[in-house]
């Protein structure tokens, strides 16, 4: 059955390629921060992790290809990997339940190593699926078409790429807004089972699809696996090549010439010009090393930015969705327009200096990712080192508070209820304050802790002068662009105090709630209720990433009277000025991957394309590998020195490829075919007039 001229199973094909994808790239966008908020991970293992299992990812399609090519029929591998895939996930979703350890309810698992073996298995597993049906779904889609279908069959290739890119534009934005929802049985916390558990149904509904349409595919009988062949012939030539190492033996023109005494011409003629290609793909891994940070160290850099876009608030995952956006506008734009403009410029741009134009450009984003990364840096506040404290004197009361820090070290005015700014001392150094506001002054002391912020709240109060220390146990930026939020009650009578679902107690008049962690962005209702009245205020928006004190003063009507004490500033830095970065980035996509396999199959003969798949693929692994290798030895202490690194590292790559592009000559596969046909015929002729002379001399006997 067919429809619009294409075969109907190809729907089922798109439809579970569409999902497979959406779930792949769903799962792998929260990946990075699920590791660093509910695994506790740092930067650095996380990091590591994420580009282990990409790396996985990308080598277990040689395994799927030599089960489909070998064993089983690409259906039946598709099939049977699907359902390795989709258990894989449904274990990384209930590895990432927070109350399946967590029996003191306290909002965080209990026993972390329960989590960390169950995502673990999970992980290979999904690495083990989505890898090995990847080299099969595509080859099977082009498998359902006839021989006099070139035309749909490429039509086909540009669908399924574009499904691909739609599933992972659609996941990357919706996953990370499951993520930012707060569900638990006991304890509210980031909806990771949640975040986990749509990709993994979605992946069980790509399997049944796939399976509805098993009645109308064509199904291709195994045909034995090309690669095998491949690696035997080079094998045997070594091999051979070895024996008849000494100098009796007369040198051949190519090493692989030494299998032709096992393996036929054909099959020599065709390794050698799969290795030639090979060949040049030894410097390509550095390009995904680059590539595939996106996941990881770019979306980590998000988090430290500010994500308000005025009508919506982005997540720092989301970002990622810049990457997918782009390469639907690009692809075509770059086909339609930049190439022909080229080609008017009367300049030759080859497949090769399209491939290095890619990387170069892919070191610019790099570049421009360490530029963006030394402004964030100085919008970081400081914090104490271990032998300072810092101080920040809030004054509650309606006359201005002198303090002077003792001996003689400095003195500050506060006005009526304002706050100053951190101020930091060694340690050793401070021994009391005194605090003079209206006719009064006092002495105050407390433990100076190393390492620590403290706050003193002072009043001119009827009676005196109250001066109440509080140990703020902050010392870094809060994570994920949350806020904290803490509140001191400036009243004469006791308060109760929430904010949106938060409760934070009964506060005693002049004391202070602890700090609590919201999601950034958002304006929560304050409400305090006094005896029985209740009093409520939208706070202004607090932004991404920053922790307020707000005092509460009193209420009029039903209206709160609250000020704000800034203790960290909030992200300054807009997370649009990612969008250079990824522009250059996805730019170097477009030149660089879809001119590459483009390449390898024209410069390769048709049977071999799976070796060339398996062969770009593995460059993708290597990549990720290189990212371990790289981030592990560098000691980088500072972010953009690790970016200007890698950008470095590519650019001393590209220059190599481009002298090794120069010496390419292009081939054409029909060709050498061509003339190994002629070869073949003239060879089967030659063999049947030896056969007719013989003959004929036979007959004369």
């Amino acid at each position: 059955p067919s429809c619009f001229g294409y075969p109907l199973s190809i729907f089922f094909i798109v439809v579970n390629e569409f999902c497979e994808r959406f779930s792949a790239y769903g799962m792998r966008a929260v990946l990075v921060l699920y590791f660093k908020y509910f695994l506790q991970w740092d930067d650095n293992l996380s990091t590591a992790i994420y580009h282990t299992f990409v790396a996985l990812c990308y080598l277990t399609p040689i395994l799927g290809a030599l089960i489909a090519d070998s064993w089983l029929g690409k259906f039946k591998t598709i099939v049977s990997l699907s359902i390795v895939y989709t258990i894989g996930q449904a274990i990384t979703s209930v590895s990432s339940i927070n109350d399946l350890t967590d029996h003191n309810r306290d909002g965080s698992p209990d026993n972390v190593s329960v989590h960390i073996a169950l995502s673990m298995i999970g992980l290979i597993l999904i690495a083990l699926g989505t890898g090995g049906i990847k080299p099969c779904v595509a080859a099977f889609g082009g498998d359902q078409f006839e021989d006099d279908q070139e035309k749909q069959r490429t039509r086909f290739f540009s669908i399924f790429y574009l499904s691909i890119n739609a599933g992972s534009l659609l996941s990357t934005i919706i996953t990370p807004i499951l993520r930012a929802q707060e569900c638990g049985i006991h304890s509210k916390q980031r909806c990771y089972p949640l975040a986990f558990g749509v990709p993994a149904a979605l992946m069980a509904v790509a399997l049944v699809v796939f399976v509805i349409g098993s009645r109308m595919y064509k199904k291709v009988q195994p045909q034995g696996n090309v690669m095998i062949q491949v690696a035997k012939c080079i094998g045997f030539a070594i091999k051979n090549r070895f024996r008849h190492r000494s100098k009796e033996f007369p040198k051949r023109e190519h090493w692989l010439d030494w299998a032709t005494e096992k393996y036929d011409k054909r099959l020599i003629a065709q390794t050698k010009m799969v290795l030639k290609v090979l060949f040049l793909y030894i410097p390509l891994p550095m390009f995904w090393a680059l590539f595939d940070q996106q996941g990881s160290r770019w979306t980590l850099q998000a988090t430290t930015m500010d994500g308000d876009f005025g009508a919506m608030q982005l997540q720092p995952d989301q970002m990622q969705t810049v990457n997918p956006i782009l390469i639907i506008i690009m692809v075509p734009v770059v086909d339609a327009v930049v190439y022909p403009l080229i080609k008017k410029c009367k300049l030759n741009f080859t497949p090769l200096r399209k491939i290095t134009v890619g990387m170069f450009l892919a070191s610019l984003a790099f570049v421009a990712a360490a530029l963006l990364q030394v402004q964030i840096d100085k919008t970081l506040p400081v914090f104490p080192e271990a032998g300072q404290s810092q101080i920040k004197i809030i004054n509650l009361g309606t006359d201005v508070a002198t303090v002077q820090f003792e001996p003689q070290l400095q003195s500050v005015n506060v006005t009526p209820m304002g706050s100053t700014g951190y101020m930091t001392f060694e340690t050793s150094q401070l021994q009391f304050l005194n605090v003079t506001s209206g006719n009064k002054t006092t002495t105050t002391v407390t433990e100076f802790l190393g390492g620590n912020r403290h706050t003193l709240e002072v009043k001119n109060t009827a009676t005196g002068i109250v001066a109440e220390w509080l140990l703020d146990y902050v010392t870094s930026k809060p994570e994920q662009g949350n806020n904290l939020i803490r509140f001191i009650n400036n009243w004469p009578d006791t308060i109760n105090v929430t904010m949106g679902d938060r409760y934070f107690g009964t506060l005693m008049p002049l004391s202070a709630s602890n700090y609590t962690l919201f999601p950034g962005g958002r304006k929560d209702k304050i409400t305090a209720t006094i005896n029985s009245n209740r009093c409520s205020v939208t706070p202004e928006t607090l932004g991404f990433g920053s922790a307020y004190t707000i005092v509460i003063n009193r209420c009029t009507g039903e209206t709160l009277d609250i000020t704000y004490s800034e203790d960290i500033p909030p992200n300054t830095v807009h997370m649009a000025w990612q969008i250079p970065q990824y522009f250059i980035l996805t730019c170097a996509e477009v030149v660089f991957s879809v001119t590459g396999l483009e390449f390898s199959y024209s410069q390769a003969p048709s049977n071999m394309k799976a070796v060339l798949q398996a062969g770009w693929l593995l460059t993708v692994a290597v990549g990720n590998i290189i990212v371990l290798i790289v981030a592990g030895a560098s000691k980088l202490s500072k972010q953009w020195a690790e970016y200007v690194l890698f950008a470095a590292l590519l650019l001393v790559v590209c220059i190599i490829f481009a002298v090794m592009a120069f010496f390419y000559t292009y081939v054409d596969p029909n060709e050498i075919e061509a003339q190994l046909d002629e070869e073949e015929k003239k060879q089967v002729k030659k063999e049947q007039d030896v056969d007719e002379k013989q003959a004929e001399a036979d007959s004369q006997m």
